[in-house]
């Protein structure tokens, strides 16, 4: 069988030609192209990504082909693309640098966070494509590395200007979601015709008939099930094998060329094929070890199912690989990986014993498990899974096997496999009845069940895990229950909530903890209204948090979020600010989605918009790289509420959809269905309330204050819109009760801006006739600080109050600085209203202040980019802390200054940022 050689004809794929054609010259010209092509085998995947390569003149090509047998040796595939340019690897700075550096072996120094690798890799890429455009080919993608294919995919997804391009090839089984697709359909039958006649000119015509219908389009198997023909079949003298699927005809083909083979060359052919990489020294000194030779390769080579060039193997097809291996006795395999384990090192060398082992082994397992402990230290948490789960089941001993079973279930949450977590965590359970390590497992299994469609209950199986260790080991029973409160309170399951306090105020953790632990145990206070007892231990717990920032993530996180409960939104914005900022320094991609959460609320609550849309972009962003889809109704919701203050009614509903479709998705703790539900109901009826909708306004605010959501920070501020649009619908009783607990809540945390809204509210209530001097005072304490939105309202109705006691002249006052507050927030009902009484006052309304108009003209990206420019990062600086390319950053600058009409970097101080 002679292989196709570089001018020969692709057959039936002149529309694929043509699109590789203007890839390759589109990132001729430094453009960054990404195209995934899909297909099954032996439909012309490889023969097009060899057309890539003819085409590539004038690009830096970097080619890499997945390799089955490496699909647990992380970052191999990394490896093998980035060995033309190792001597560049000095290029990627600080950290990156480091983890590139660990992933590669090259070092002792790791990242354990696997999106530092994927980060430095662009980093090298965008170098590289200084000199020259660079393009990356990865060829089976779908036998990638678990490592790899998220180093690869997350450069993939973030090369914009830089002038790096890349081509997968995959099968089923490679996600890469939002990349481009070109899918490789079969071939019509005139083109089969065509191609079975040009490489089989004699073969009789209903021999060729039948060879046509079954290949069934597919190239590979139109060649093969003819090669796999004998004399006598292809001259007629006997019948063709039975009919089968293609894929197994195709393998069937390949099976007879290797059975026709010496035994020692099928040995030799399985060798290489259990060898995977191609390496000939390694595969022929295994080879001597069971008797073959390198002449035993001969054969082989000489019946088209293999070549050697210079000193590596190469398969002619991926499925030959497949077919040598699987075709020989279970004990030859065996045999086989043993001898191999004797010429390799490393992580090859522990995979070989652990296929070679066919009864458990405990010295095999220890050193599956330090693979897969170098594994996490490479920031590979992925390729840790299969480590730990063989290491599991070579375990003899059956608590060794929980444990090792207990850690692949905790290394496949890390690395975002939540179906495989929730198997092996499943398997971990049945294997142990030990009830600290089924406190780890219930940490696992709650993290699962909130990122399914099943976030209640997880609760309650934290709790039933505490409760047994809350007296010998308070600090994991702590853990446990701080994850158990947060799955509560935003599911809105308040029986949990309460058996969470009463075990956390049995807890005697350590002094660092007393303060968290007294934080849970009140929460069921905060939950009954008591806020008089639970507020200020909140707030000291919040204080304490703050001022210690290296505390836990999940500590840090309840933190932030009883902040924006407590409305002490400087607090909230300094915790998720400096998060975001640690989580960016030490590459942790996938903890910036629920970190920036927080910092986008806060951020909507005090004023910052347009901040807050770049940081929600952002946060889903990562959400999606990460795999974290229970963060996007969250992070949904907070697009609604910006969107119900612009008064954007079609991107609000939008909005509250996409996060009302998100609940199937599970939502996760601080994020959950009760609360996401809620608060997207809060944001309509805010948007309901600025466009004048009051009645419909009232129904759904009355709806979240009633509902199971009622105790959470978008209910409970949502009562001061629910008394407005009372008020404003004639039916002020409908708002008393909630207003009570508002009130309550706002006396026993005492910050001004609360207070504020407070007496806004008992002015909308009370007497007509003192609400004037009510409002002044409202007024007076908003000029303390905080909430710039509410003290606009408070400032509209106070001028409106004004106008219609006939005192125009001092209405003005507070309308026009509702009105100015209004348009730097793009408040376009808000401020339409206050123009409106401006205007009734026998005032002209001031034209909208500019420079928010110019920041709302940048994408998000842009916004983010000239903020941290502005504040004097470097472009380098800027790019690590985004995880972006600095030629990125350099093309969204240039595209930011036009917008904010200026024309250099030293511009950007006099923006009011």
């Amino acid at each position: 069988m002679v292989w196709p050689s570089a001018g020969d004809r692709l057959w039936g794929r002149d529309a694929e030609r043509a699109e590789i054609a203007r890839l390759t010259t589109r990132a001729r010209s430094g453009r960054s192209e990404i195209l995934v092509l899909r297909g099954a085998a032996g439909l012309g995947k490889t023969a097009l990504l060899d057309q890539v390569v003819r085409d590539a003149a004038g690009l830096r090509v970097l080619r890499v082909t997945g390799v089955e047998a490496e699909t647990a040796l992380p970052f191999a595939a990394v490896q093998r693309l980035l060995r033309p340019v190792v001597d560049r690897l000095d290029e990627v700075p600080g950290v990156q640098g480091s983890a590139l550096r660990g992933a590669l072996g090259m070092s002792e120094v790791g990242g354990r966070e696997h999106f530092l690798v994927g980060l430095a890799v662009l980093t090298l890429m965008s170098h590289l494509a200084e000199e020259q455009p660079v393009l990356c080919l990865i060829d089976d993608a779908h036998w990638l590395d678990a490592a790899s294919a998220q180093a690869l995919l997350f450069v993939a997804r973030r090369v914009e200007a830089e002038g790096v391009s890349m081509v997968f090839t995959a099968r089923d089984g490679f996600e890469a979601p939002g990349l481009p697709e070109l899918t490789l359909s079969v071939l019509e039958r005139e083109v089969a015709a065509g191609l079975l006649t040009e490489r089989n000119p004699d073969l009789p015509p209903a021999l060729r008939e039948r060879i046509i219908k079954e290949s069934a389009g597919n190239p590979l198997a139109l060649i093969e099930l003819a090669a796999g023909l004998n004399a006598d079949q292809r001259a007629g003298r006997a019948e063709p094998p039975p009919a089968l699927p293609v894929t197994e005809r195709v393998l069937a083909a390949f099976g007879g060329q290797i059975d026709r083979l010496p035994h020692t060359s099928r040995l030799v052919l399985t060798i290489a094929a259990a060898e995977g990489t191609g390496d000939l020294g390694t595969v022929l000194r295994a080879a001597r070890t069971l008797g073959g030779s390198a002449e035993d390769l001969d054969a082989a080579g000489e019946a088209g199912l293999l070549r050697v060039t210079g000193d590596v193997i190469t398969f002619r097809h991926p499925l030959i690989r497949s077919t040598a291996y699987q075709c020989v006795p279970l004990t030859t395999r065996l045999a086989v990986h043993e001898a191999l384990a004797g010429v390799v090192d490393g992580d090859r060398r522990v995979w070989h014993l652990a296929a070679a082992a066919a009864v458990p082994d405990e010295s095999v397992a220890i050193e599956l498990e330090h693979a897969a402990e170098r594994a996490r230290e490479r920031g590979a948490p992925a390729a840790a899974v299969p480590a730990y789960e063989q290491a599991a089941r070579l375990s003899p001993d059956q608590a060794e096997r929980a444990r090792r079973m207990t850690l692949a279930a905790q290394s496949a949450i890390t690395a975002g496999r939540i179906e495989q977590a929730a198997a092996l965590a499943e398997r971990a359970v049945e294997l142990s009845e030990d009830r600290f390590l089924r406190a780890g497992l219930a940490m696992v299994q709650a993290s699962v069940e909130s990122q399914r469609a099943t976030p209640r209950g997880a609760a309650q199986l934290l709790i039933d895990n505490a409760a047994p260790i809350v007296g010998e080991d308070p600090g994991l029973a702590l853990s446990l229950l701080v994850i158990a409160a947060g799955s509560a309170w935003s599911t809105g399951e308040y029986a949990e909530l309460r058996q969470v306090t009463e075990l956390a105020t049995d807890l005697a953790p350590d002094v660092g903890d007393a303060r968290t632990a007294e934080a849970v145990a009140v929460l069921g206070s905060l939950v009954d209204g008591d806020y008089a007892r639970a507020l200020p231990v909140l707030d000291d717990f919040v204080t304490t948090v703050r001022a210690q920032p290296a505390g836990s993530l999940y500590v840090r996180l309840l933190a932030g979020n009883l902040a924006l409960l407590l409305g002490d939104d400087d607090a909230a914005l300094d915790l998720a600010a400096a998060d975001a900022a640690r989580s960016r320094r030490r590459g942790q991609a996938g903890a910036l989605p629920a970190t920036l959460q927080v910092l986008a609320q806060a951020q909507v609550v005090a004023g910052l918009q347009h901040d807050a849309g770049a940081t929600v972009a952002e946060a889903l962003t990562f959400a999606r790289d990460t795999g974290q889809s229970h963060r996007i109704g969250g992070l949904a919701v907070i697009t609604a509420q910006i969107a119900a203050v612009h008064g954007d009614e079609d991107r609000c509903h939008a909005s509250a959809r996409d996060a009302g479709a998100s609940l199937a998705d599970g939502i996760g703790a601080f994020g959950g269905v009760a609360e996401v539900a809620a608060s997207a109901n809060c944001a309509l009826g805010l948007l309901d309330l600025g466009l004048g909708r009051y009645e419909q306004a009232l129904r759904r605010l009355e709806e979240t204050d009633s509902g199971p959501a009622s105790h959470t920070a978008a209910a409970l501020f949502a009562i001061t819109d629910l008394v407005e649009a009372a008020v404003r619908a004639g039916v002020p009783e409908r708002a008393r009760q909630p207003f009570a607990r508002f009130l309550a809540w706002a006396q026993a945390g005492s910050r001004p801006w609360a207070s504020a809204v407070a007496l806004r509210c008992h002015a909308l209530l009370g007497p007509t006739e003192e609400a004037g001097e009510v409002y002044a005072q409202a007024v007076r304490l908003h000029e303390r600080g905080g909430r710039p939105f509410q003290r606009a309202r408070t400032e509209l109705l106070y001028g409106e109050w004004l106008r219609r006691d006939r005192r125009r002249a001092d209405a003005r006052v507070p309308l026009r600085s509702a009105l100015t507050i209004f348009e730097r927030l793009g408040a376009v009902p808000w401020a339409e209203r206050a123009r409106a009484e401006l205007r009734a006052s026998g005032d002209v309304a001031p034209a909208g202040a500019g420079e928010g108009d110019a920041l709302g003209r940048l994408t998000p990206q842009e916004l983010q980019i000239v903020r941290l420019a502005a504040g004097g990062l470097s472009n380098r600086d800027i790019a690590a802390q985004l995880f972006l390319s600095h030629r990125t950053v350099e093309y969204h600058l240039y595209k930011a200054y036009p917008k904010l009409g200026i024309g250099s970097r030293s511009e950007l101080a006099r923006f009011q940022w």
